[in-house]
């Protein structure tokens, strides 16, 4: 006898669909740590055109998913903010993808790989609070990863200080700091995506609790 769970197709559809999306936002950081680090930029940006393109059929499935399934394994709304949030993270690596490559050469010496590296540690650790989810919602586990996030933040936050310090008080290239600055803030803003992601995780396991 089937289950109501397995009729109206509750099961795993919708947390493998998430724990996919996360992936792909850690694959764009990988790709975004490897553009700054990297020399040449060609294949690096092919790798952002293909995760975003992943990105963007996982979270038209996963909205088309909630149309159509009449019991979800979350509560719907929280689906969707999630679903919304995740999708933001690629979404803002991509616009600091586009607008590095126009101006790279311009900031020769500037370093956005240390940042990078937080987001991208950040995005492994949104994706290991995404997996929890099907782990039976345990408070503890989704409080230290969330710990973690926050700590991840803290540290992207203060790496911000020295090369501001450097481009503003003792550079001379106004232009130069101000493109730095544009791009520093999407890396910051996208880091912040992974906290709006582990925020949403921990309140539904709070709900749940």
């Amino acid at each position: 006898m089937f289950s109501l769970q397995t009729i109206f197709g509750k099961g795993d559809k919708f947390y493998g669909l998430l724990e996919q999306s996360a992936e792909a936002a850690h694959e764009s950081a990988e790709a975004l740590h490897a553009l700054v680090t990297q020399a040449d930029h060609a294949p690096v940006m092919a790798a952002f055109a293909a995760t975003r393109a992943r990105e963007k059929s996982l979270a038209a499935q996963i909205s088309e998913e909630l149309v159509n399934t009449f019991v979800t394994a979350l509560d719907r709304e929280d689906i969707e903010a999630l679903n919304s949030a995740l999708y933001k993270i690629p979404k803002t690596v991509e616009k600091f993808a586009e607008r590095y490559a126009i101006v790279a050469e311009r900031l020769a010496g500037v370093d956005f790989g240390q940042r990078a590296l937080v987001l991208e540690r950040s995005t492994t650790v949104v994706a290991e609070m995404i997996g929890e989810l099907r782990r039976g919602l345990r408070i503890d586990p989704v409080k230290k990863l969330q710990d973690r996030l926050q700590t991840l933040e803290s540290e992207g936050d203060r790496m911000l200080l020295s090369p501001y310090r450097t481009l503003y008080v003792e550079g001379n290239d106004a232009m130069k700091a101000m493109l730095a600055k544009d791009l520093f803030e999407l890396i910051e803003k996208a880091i912040d995506k992974c906290r709006d992601v582990g925020n949403i995780v921990y309140s539904i396991v709070l709900k749940h609790s």
